[in-house]
């Protein structure tokens, strides 16, 4: 097999191993699961706990901490005229510290509480728009290993969250940056919810303890808690949506509060929406050894050992049920396995047949640009590694569905 690439990986649907993905309605002790009833009650929970077990790791207890809010802006004239906005600062315990900034925005043209988009993003808030209102919050850096201000970046990543497109479709956007929960550093342990939290676990971290995916989930259910007590929003109809590695984690949030009334994931990849089993681009000892925070130390026994993984990535889309979810891929992100997503996606679509719900309406991948929404949404774009407002477009045709909005 010849591997053109610095990470060895696979790149050739010839390479692809046979294998056998693990059964939805299988459960460990041999039953059968007959009915929707059976599949909550039983086969569902036994599923979220072998992800906490062998994956994404598991929080110190439940609901950890005293979370408050504080609103500290709020602007009914924003962005020219056409939004509400609102900075909100989530404190995940007693202290000041750890804390996360929430920016909002919200049309001014609606009747009732807005549904809203909620999501974490790679930077500072200061950099999803040109406001100058939106303090610029110091932010990891990796390269110096501390934080540092960044007075340079206004407004620089708002292609990536078109706030002004998304206010024209009468939805709102809840979004935050991903550091203020924990940084995305190999030491992330010392630092963050980590270092409020960890002290639980006593002097050693279990081998099942949260990783970086699981933190930045936990930091998405705390941006939930909020969404349900402000009048603005409502609360039924909250998206959350996630790129790449908070693709990953926007599924993770989806699978285990089912408060989100839609989750999308936006190149997610290995770890994500794709099947493991395929070892195609980025595969389990590639992630493991680039990111070993990112998931529980149990997940790493897995490295080239696929094959004996308890789950696969269908079985992550299926805790989502009845819950519309949404699959997207770029066709030259390659390392994401675009095939894999679908086939995931796919393949999570039994369980929602006994829901009385349409899953993913095709059965082989559709044409680039060619979107097909069931309550399984997916798409595969021209195009590389990004969050661009084609898939944007697509998320609020999907959330229209499904919300029954017409803006």
């Amino acid at each position: 097999m010849s591997l053109n690439n610095p990470f060895q990986v696979n790149y050739d649907e010839i390479f692809v191993p046979n294998y056998t993905l693990p059964e939805l309605f299988l459960c460990l002790d041999g039953t059968e699961i007959k009915d929707v009833d059976e599949w909550m009650k039983k086969r569902r929970p036994e599923i979220l706990e072998l992800f906490k077990t062998h994956m994404y790791g598991r929080l110190p207890e439940e609901r950890p901490g005293c979370f408050r809010y504080e609103i500290f802006d709020t602007e009914k004239n924003a962005l020219g005229g056409i939004a509400i906005r609102k900075q909100v600062k989530i404190y995940f315990t007693e202290k000041e510290d750890p804390s996360l900034d929430l920016l909002i925005y919200l049309p001014v043209d609606r009747k009732n509480p807005a549904p809203i988009f909620t999501l974490l993003h790679f930077y500072g808030n200061h950099t999803v728009t040109e406001e100058k209102a939106i303090p610029i919050r110091p932010q990891w850096d990796r390269t110096y290993n501390k934080y540092i201000p960044d007075e340079n970046t206004r407004a620089s990543h708002s292609k990536t969250i078109p706030v002004r497109k998304i206010i024209s479709r009468g939805y709102g956007v809840a979004t935050a940056y991903y550091g203020d929960i924990a940084p995305d550093i190999k030491d992330c342990f010392s630092h963050g919810v980590f270092g409020a939290f960890d002290h639980i676990f006593g002097e050693k971290r279990p081998s099942d303890a949260w990783g970086a995916i699981s933190a930045w989930a936990f930091g998405l259910s705390r941006i939930m808690d909020y969404c349900e007590i402000d009048q603005d929003i409502d609360s039924k109809k909250v998206a959350v949506v996630g790129h790449s590695r908070l693709g990953k984690t926007a599924l993770w949030a989806g699978a285990q509060d089912r408060r989100f009334a839609v989750v999308i994931s936006n190149n997610s990849g290995c770890g994500g929406a794709a099947l493991s089993r395929r070892k195609f681009g980025e595969t389990l000892r590639v992630i493991n050894n680039a990111f070993p925070h990112w998931f529980c130390d149990n997940f790493k026994k897995y490295n080239e050992n696929e094959e004996n993984l308890p789950f696969d990535q269908h079985m992550l889309i299926s805790l989502i049920a009845p819950g519309p979810v949404y699959v997207a891929s770029a066709d030259e992100d390659l390392w994401a396995d675009p095939k894999g997503e679908f086939l995931s996606a796919k393949n999570a679509e039994p369980v929602y047949n006994p829901f009385g719900l349409e899953g993913l309406p095709c059965d082989d991948m559709p044409d680039l640009d060619r979107p097909v929404m069931g309550a399984i949404g997916y798409h595969i774009r021209k195009g590389g590694h990004g969050l661009t407002e084609c898939d944007w477009d697509c998320y609020m045709n999907f959330c229209d569905k499904h919300f029954n909005y017409k803006g």
